[in-house]
């Protein structure tokens, strides 16, 4: 019956032109002007529509041309694949067909050619096709081949492939993960920390309660510092052991992440626990979801042994957040709940990414995406799904060769500056049980991976047409790793990052609001949020970012352990330090103190040409935009480098300094962070204001030995600090020298390094 059907409507087809085909294809319908009308006057039907109907005819159509439209319907159906046969057969159909792989795109919407063989082989997929198109003629827009407009639209994170693979709502928890068993522990902390409700008396004590806090010594993290702004204050000590069952992970993170993190276990230690002490006592304050600021993170030494408990940490949540969602999906299919019958089911935030991990170079995402793959998938034989991994690696990876074979620079800067290095760049993470997407759009992640100049280009600022920030409304867990390099690149950007978190979204993107958790709807996600922070360094812009914009209502921990010995017992040349202090009432008064001081107290003593191959350290770019124009104001002779300074312009200023032509130079610290150049030529040194690396201090006084022609008697450094660098002059000199320093009524201290 099919077959006769589809035979006579191939005739029906081939006596039509081929304007009449065209219309056909692009209208639905023939034209007006090649309707048969017949002159006999024939009865009005009335045809009875079941209650079942789906047409969206008016009446008057369904009673006028009942048959009529039907036909047509029935030549629109069959019109691709006979086309597809003619297509050797007839010259004069080649516009239609050329037409034909331009809209059976990728991403299009199913309705694309079906070949002859296709046709012979799957003839009941083409019959339901057909009737499809039979039944639903009327909706041309949706059930056509896709338009030109509707191809030509590509996002920036686009994958249409995999959107219904790895989307909450359509997808229900496998049995075979089991998920579900450690989300009905009642200890688990994911559970009692999503589940715990605030009241509104609670939020508003937030803004006047005072902060409490409490002090405790852990063995390996050192001082502690808990502190919380709601009322009850939790503090913990860690356990001497530490069991995997106890810590309640996710499969398959239990089983995988002993072998993940077998590089960094040996001996003894390797059998005895699957953390090394640091990790152990960073994840069970990561686990108790307490905001955590970890000062002591470096690359060279404990870099990648944090990364991989934060990148476990991070799993683990997404893990047990998407089990969540779909183990509801199959209890609502199950007991066929309607939409908002039942309170337990808000398991959501108002958009779904959960995780936000900011790093700086693409290098670092490179390994973050290296590491989940690897928790995921651990001893099994059977790999997970990646996709775009090729892209991926493409985009992230970067080549050997690039990198100049004769460079020789300090360890920390090679284990900072590897890899990939471009600080541009955003991806979404999409996660679903043992399978991971790449690249895909911000609204379908579950974990987003961003440098802050990344977010800063898509967040935008006020006034600017396209921006975007509703994907930050609903994240509970933010890792802030190396914060310091941030203040090297651009810490406006980490503000401005601060700023837009969880806001209410100004669109709801398809959210069910009935599976949203109350907290969320009452833009209380902030106190929900953990915030992880890690940098090399106690820095009061970072202090000051940990203190306004983390307030769990968990609590928070820092560590702040204080230094004992400064970075002025690594300088190995001998030469006198003259630190001298200056006095500002405020913060804000210190700026403009700290140049007045120079300016008249410390520059007339270099002034003389006797003090020549004088360098001056300047570690904000302000400060140095400020001096330079003093010293042209001036005619000093001088020269400077900065970080937009080019190649040729370094070469100059350094040659003309080495040889005595200019008496000043003028080096920016972010210069000196990027290049670590060794500056020849220096006799005396003037920091402006103490570095922000401590190990900067040591690293530019032993830069005098680089030309050691016996003037080893005529060095000279002074350095200017004040009562607010308190944090900085502790790194150098140590905190009881810093503390003797701040407190005396002398201005000016001497230290004497180097062999005597």
């Amino acid at each position: 019956m099919g077959k006769r059907g589809s035979r006579s409507q191939s005739q029906l087809l081939n006596t039509l032109t081929k304007k009449q085909k065209k219309h056909l294809r692009d209208f639905g319908e023939e034209h007006p002007f090649y309707d048969r009308v017949s002159r006999k006057e024939t009865k009005p039907q009335i045809c009875q529509l079941s209650e079942s109907s789906d047409t969206s005819d008016s009446e008057s159509e369904a009673d006028s041309e009942p048959e009529q439209v039907s036909g047509y319907c029935k030549l629109l159906a069959t019109l691709k694949d006979v086309s597809e046969e003619e297509e050797d057969d007839e010259e004069e159909e080649e516009e239609i067909i050329d037409e034909e792989p331009e809209m059976s795109g990728e991403d299009g919407d199913g309705d694309g050619d079906v070949g002859v063989e296709e046709e012979m082989t799957a003839e009941s997929a083409e019959m339901q096709e057909n009737m499809a198109l039979y039944t639903d003629c009327q909706e041309k827009g949706k059930e056509g081949p896709p338009s030109k407009s509707q191809q030509a639209s590509p996002e920036e994170f686009t994958d249409a492939k995999h959107e219904s693979l790895f989307s909450l709502e359509t997808n229900f928890l496998q049995e075979e993960s089991g998920g579900g068993c450690s989300l009905k522990a009642s200890q688990d902390p994911f559970l009692q920390h999503m589940n715990k409700e605030l009241k509104d008396k609670d939020v508003q004590a937030v803004g006047t309660n005072p902060k409490t806090t409490h002090q405790l010594k852990w063995p390996t993290l050192g001082q502690l510092v808990f502190s919380s702004k709601f009322q009850k204050l939790e503090t913990f000590k860690p356990s001497k052991d530490i069991d995997l069952k106890s810590l309640h992970l996710q499969k398959p993170l239990e089983s995988t992440w002993s072998k993940t993190n077998s590089q960094f276990l040996s001996g003894p230690q390797k059998s005895s626990s699957p953390f090394t002490p640091l990790q152990k006592e960073l994840f069970l304050i990561m686990n108790s979801y307490r905001d955590l600021f970890y000062s002591e993170r470096t690359a060279l030494k404990n870099g990648e042994e944090i990364r991989h408990v934060y990148c476990l940490h991070a799993l683990n949540h997404v893990l047990k957040a998407n089990a969540r969602v779909l183990g509801n999906n199959s209890r609502r299919r199950s007991q066929k709940l309607g939409v908002g019958d039942d309170d337990d089911f808000r398991d959501q935030g108002l958009t779904r990414p959960k995780v936000l991990i900011v790093l700086p170079f693409r290098e670092a995402a490179l390994r973050v995406v290296q590491l989940f793959i690897s928790l995921l998938e651990g001893d099994s034989k059977k790999k997970i799904i990646v996709s775009n991994k090729k892209r991926f690696k493409g985009e992230y990876g970067s080549d050997p060769e690039e990198r100049p074979p004769n460079l020789k620079r300090p360890e920390d800067y090679e284990a900072v500056f590897v890899g990939n290095i471009d600080d541009h760049f955003r991806i979404g993470v999409a996660i679903l049980q043992r399978s991971i997407r790449l690249y895909a759009p911000f609204y379908s992640s579950d974990i987003l991976i961003a440098s802050p100049l990344g977010l800063r280009t898509i967040i935008g600022g006020e006034g600017e047409k396209k921006r975007d920030f509703d994907f930050l409304s609903s994240i509970e867990l933010l890792i802030i790793d190396q914060a310091d390099i941030y203040l090297m690149q651009n810490w406006e950007h980490v503000l401005h990052l601060m700023s837009h978190m969880n806001l209410l979204p100004l669109d709801s993107h398809g959210v069910d609001f009935s599976r949203v958790r109350m907290w969320s709807l009452n833009n209380w996600s902030k106190y929900y949020r953990q915030t992880l922070l890690f940098g090399a360094l106690q820095d009061a812009q970072i202090n000051s970012l940990f203190n306004k914009h983390c307030i769990n209502l968990q609590g928070q921990v820092a560590v702040r352990n204080v230094p004992m010995t400064g970075s002025i017992s690594h300088v190995l040349v001998q030469l006198p330090h003259v630190f001298q202090r200056m006095e500002a009432e405020n913060v804000a008064s210190v700026i403009d103190a700290r140049f007045n001081f120079f300016v008249n107290k410390i520059l007339p003593q270099y002034r003389d040409a006797v003090m020549s191959h004088t360098l001056i350290y300047v570690p904000s770019y302000f400060d140095f935009v400020r001096l330079r124009n003093y010293f042209k104001k001036e005619e000093l002779n001088f020269t400077h480098i900065c970080e937009y300074t080019k190649k040729s312009g370094v070469s100059r200023a350094r040659q003309f300094f080495l040889q005595g032509e200019k008496q000043f130079l003028l080096l920016t610290e972010r210069f000196h962070f990027y290049k670590r150049y060794t500056i020849k030529g220096i006799r005396n040194l003037i920091f402006y204001e103490l570095p922000t690396y401590p190990h900067f201090y040591s690293e530019i006084c032993n830069m005098l030995k680089a030309t050691n022609r016996g003037e080893e008697a005529t060095w000279t450094c002074t350095v200017l600090y004040s009562k607010y660098d308190a944090q900085r002059l502790a790194a150098v000199v140590g905190v009881e020298r810093a503390a003797q320093m701040l407190q005396s009524k002398k201005n000016v201290h001497l230290f004497i390094t180097g062999e005597k």
